[in-house]
């Protein structure tokens, strides 16, 4: 315990006295945060936080190597400690080098991989760790599931990034939770490691709480985010808990909540799917009115709160820890729901959208009605089969009329025995058609500076209610129309 209390103040008091200096290199350097619309601050301020965070880090291992107490003399650079090495350090020259001359997302994720990939092939993966009683036996299955668990860490700590204070102070928690959940389980070293990365952290808050002087930077928020991703794994597989890999998760829950939603949200909004934007949960604290402080603090809060759920979830095993993380789960879904975060998932929506895709699959009976009646339309061989089948598919429509007025090159009627040609739903006069409560619609019939005539349709919306697929069917009836007459001409 002296020990563990002992790296922390070190760390502690190192990060204190580097966060300044890595704030004059970040100056120097030109790696300064820019205001912008996505951004809080209004002047530039430098993303190199993560480099005080990162020399302690390893400053303070360097000191503890040399003290010779019963935990220090555990530090050995095996196998697997020497690939994690490695692939921390990849990881966060990768995120600075960014801070300093900005990378495109595909090369950034690349080495995000890179790094996951040395921790993996270094001994470092979940194979090891049982999940609430079940053992991973596939292999392809282990490699997936421990490159994801590395790349959703780094990337949950980077994004919660946005608020002075926010990211630092949420892995302070996370790793005091550790720490003690640790040392519960006599892992000692590994409460050393994540005391170091708390102690780190703490001095680097003292320059980043709002008004922050400084910023942590992807330098910063990689190295972490990786670091607690492989050192939790670790402490998984020596404590032999069923349940351990879920304490860094609820520790921390918000970020990593946001990380696998954010994708989900830009591609259900039409946006690309790992760009930055401003719909985070921080986002949408501040779009409430709250100020930056009262938001972090309000994470904070929540932060805490799931940290005391972690280790409430250690005395849990097998199936209830599994139902624990259920109702947990649920209940930090209608917290970010009632943020307005989830107003494009939202049922009817998320409806919409499969019913589209299953429409557009040809999935629905519907559907595959209406493309029967397609094909119909395209093997007819004159004008006079192709509306007999036009008023069959007008039908099938709901349809209250159509017309069809065809012309040839002269710009005079086709088949001068049908110069117009009319159909109207129910035997009904056109002019005794409602026309205050039908939809009516005049499309060409055109393409490439072509013109064959056009199609007037009219539906009664009252007696026959537009269905989500009404204008898009007519529009296929259309095409499918244009094509049969070019085929008509063709032929002739």
């Amino acid at each position: 315990m002296t020990t563990i209390l002992f790296t922390f103040i070190t760390a502690l008091v190192l990060s204190l006295l580097l966060t300044p200096l890595a704030r004059v290199i970040g100056i120097k350097c030109g790696a300064m945060d820019v205001p912008g619309k996505r951004k809080v601050h209004q002047s530039p301020i430098p993303r190199t936080g993560g480099l005080a965070i990162f020399v302690s880090f390893v400053l303070t291992i360097g000191i503890a190597a040399v003290l010779h107490t019963d935990t220090t003399n555990q530090i050995v650079l095996d196998r697997e400690l020497l690939f994690l090495s490695i692939g921390a350090i990849i990881t966060f020259a990768t995120g600075l080098f960014d801070d300093c001359h900005r990378l495109g997302p595909k090369i950034k994720f690349a080495f995000q991989i890179i790094g996951a990939n040395l921790a993996f092939f270094g001994g470092v993966s979940v194979l090891k760790v049982g999940f609430f009683g079940f053992i991973i036996h596939s292999p392809v299955l282990n490699y997936g599931l421990t490159i994801f668990w590395f790349l959703l860490f780094i990337n949950a700590v980077n994004l919660v990034d946005g608020l002075d204070g926010l990211a630092g102070g949420i892995v302070v928690f996370a790793s005091m939770v550790l720490v003690l959940l640790l040392i519960l389980n006599n892992q000692y070293l590994l409460a050393l490691y994540f005391s170091i990365i708390a102690g780190s952290v703490l001095g680097f808050l003292r320059y980043n709480f709002n008004p922050a002087s400084i910023f942590l930077g992807d330098g910063g928020s990689y190295f972490l985010g990786y670091t607690i991703a492989g050192l939790s794994i670790l402490g998984s597989v020596k404590s032999e808990m069923g349940a351990a890999l879920a304490i860094p998760l609820l520790a921390l829950g918000v970020p990593l909540f946001d990380t696998i939603l954010s994708p989900l949200r830009r591609f259900a909004c039409g946006q690309k799917m790992f760009y930055p934007d401003n719909g985070h949960v921080h986002h949408r604290l501040i779009n409430l009115g709250l100020t930056t402080r009262k938001a972090v603090l309000i994470l904070y809060g929540i932060t805490f709160l799931l940290c005391l759920l972690a280790i409430f979830a250690t005395n849990l095993r097998d199936e209830r820890a599994g139902l624990f993380l259920v109702l947990l789960g649920a209940g930090v879904a209608i917290f970010v729901r009632k943020l307005g975060y989830f107003e494009y998932l939202a049922s009817d929506k998320f409806y919409g959208w499969f019913r589209d895709i299953s429409d557009q699959a040809g999935l629905s009976h519907a559907r595959r009605s209406f493309l029967n009646h397609q094909i119909e339309i395209s093997q007819s061989k004159n004008l006079e089969e192709l509306w007999e089948r036009l008023q069959i598919t007008a039908r099938l429509l709901e349809i209250e009329f159509v017309e069809l007025k065809l012309l040839d090159t002269t710009k005079k009627p086709l088949n001068s025995h049908i110069p117009m040609i009319k159909f109207t739903t129910g035997n009904k006069d056109p002019a005794s058609i409602q026309w205050n409560r039908s939809m009516h619609i005049l499309i060409p019939l055109a393409i490439s500076g072509r013109t064959f005539g056009a199609m007037a349709v009219s539906k009664d919306i009252v007696r026959f209610p537009l269905t989500p697929f009404t204008l898009r069917r007519i529009e296929q009836l259309r095409r499918t129309i244009l094509g049969t007459l070019i085929k008509i001409e063709n032929n002739h």
